[in-house]
């Protein structure tokens, strides 16, 4: 089995750690469940819970595709609720699909334009079962979509130079388009290392469930040495908490954190995505998705009491060095955005 740094540096590179198991989880839904009942709490979702598009959970993907010019391409719709407004390619992921290959084929439909996407941009999640992601990328053919190819994907397809000079469908876009401007920004600029993070894709893994994997690290004062929490539950990993469908990932993220801290929680943030694992599974029959979460602690190493069964380990150059840098830059990481 590979050692926690050569799993840092795989989440680092955008592969997967192999298979999670029930037993490598550390918080599931049924210990989420009992420990609800426990406080006289009804849970809110079985313990069963599989994630399965287009039944149980939805998966959307967005592009925010710039040009040479800075402008943005944006398609009018053509569904009957929002006919005449403008918004980003964006639309819902099918059974059988990749996040990259979803993001293709919406952006080809609607704008009759050929796409190879570089990077997420960041993750939008509302619940634990309702997840947009939006990428970026170059337009590598195709033919721009004008009202003469109208058809029930779109009206016609258009290069803007200011989103707000349309009649938006809504402007929950607008966010996701300023961090798109912002990196296409941050990758013209040379600066070494760069304060943007790399071409980071969805990685081909399949899960059985949903997952948040939390690389959690914390300064040790003695040394000023980064160390990073590993759950001794079983073989060695990091703390991973399944998702709870009808809970918000901050809440999701809390309870599994009182858990292994205790109530009086140490000062932390979760800085942003590392990685996303998600491949559909025919044979499953389940489109679970795992994400990556770079949580960093402002408290000493030394002051961080644990009551779950975790220890901290030193990683050492020049992974300390790298998730150094992560954690000193907002930009490091992709955004994972609680929504509602």
């Amino acid at each position: 089995m590979a050692s926690i740094v050569e799993k840092v540096r795989r989440v680092l590179e955008a592969k997967d750690l192999g298979n999670i198991t029930t037993e490598l989880c550390d918080f599931s839904l049924k210990e989420q469940n009992a420990t609800a009942e426990a406080q006289g709490v009804q849970p809110s979702s079985t313990s069963d819970f599989v994630p399965i598009l287009g039944q149980t959970v939805t998966y959307i993907v967005a592009c925010v595709l710039i040009n040479e010019h800075d402008e943005l391409l944006m398609i009018e719709e053509a569904k009957q609720s929002c006919a005449g407004k403008w918004y980003l390619p964006a639309g819902r992921m099918e059974r059988g699909e990749s996040i990259t290959e979803a993001a293709a084929r919406e952006v080809f439909e609607e704008t009759g334009l050929n796409a190879e996407l570089t990077t997420l941009l960041a993750v939008e999640a509302a619940g634990g079962s309702w997840f947009r992601f939006v990428l970026t990328g170059r337009i590598t053919g195709g033919r721009l979509k004008t009202p003469a190819d109208a058809d029930a994907e779109s009206i016609q397809a258009k290069w803007v130079r200011n989103p707000k000079e349309v009649p938006l469908r809504a402007n929950d876009i607008l966010n996701i388009i300023d961090i798109g401007r912002a990196y296409h920004q941050g990758q013209k600029i040379a600066i070494t290392p760069s304060p943007w993070h790399g071409r980071i894709l969805p990685t081909r893994f399949s899960h059985k469930r949903n997952y948040l994997r939390v690389l959690a690290v914390a300064r040790k004062r003695a040394h000023n040495s980064l160390n990073i929490l590993v759950s001794e539950k079983n073989a060695h990993h990091f703390p991973t908490v399944e998702l709870h469908p009808n809970r918000s990932l901050h809440s999701t993220l809390r309870k599994f954190m009182i858990e292994i801290f205790g109530a009086e929680l140490p000062q932390h943030r979760p800085h942003g995505l590392l990685s996303v694992e998600h491949s559909p599974s025919e044979q499953e029959n389940t489109d679970g998705i795992c994400l990556n979460l770079l949580v960093a602690f402002r408290p000493p190493l030394e002051e961080i009491s644990l009551i779950g069964k975790c220890i901290w380990q030193e990683l050492g150059a020049p992974l300390d060095e790298m998730l150094g840098r992560i954690v000193s830059s907002k930009n490091a990481s992709i955004p994972l955005n609680v929504v509602r």
